[in-house]
């Protein structure tokens, strides 16, 4: 392989900025700004959602479903189209 043309793979701090969890992964990603973990200095990358606050994996998205809405404008719409009422 050619040296030097692969970017660097090192562990990185990832900071949730909605509620300030940090975990740390190995990644190419890189910041200039710098945080300690653990007694190392490790490149900070600031991300605005993570599995730790996104509602699809923390179980808070609403589940209640306007069905009933969504059903009486569809047959709406397609009684113009087909001039029923």
């Amino acid at each position: 392989m050619k040296a030097d043309i692969h970017p660097k793979y090192e562990e990185v701090v990832f900071l949730d900025v909605t509620n300030g969890e940090k975990f740390v992964i190995r990644s190419t990603l890189g910041g200039k700004e710098k945080v300690e973990h653990n007694g190392k200095m490790l490149p900070l990358f600031k991300c605005d959602v993570t599995s730790v606050s996104h509602p699809f994996y923390t179980g808070e998205q609403n589940k209640i479903v306007d069905t009933a809405g969504r059903v009486d404008r569809f047959n709406q719409k397609f009684a113009k189209m087909t001039g029923k009422k």
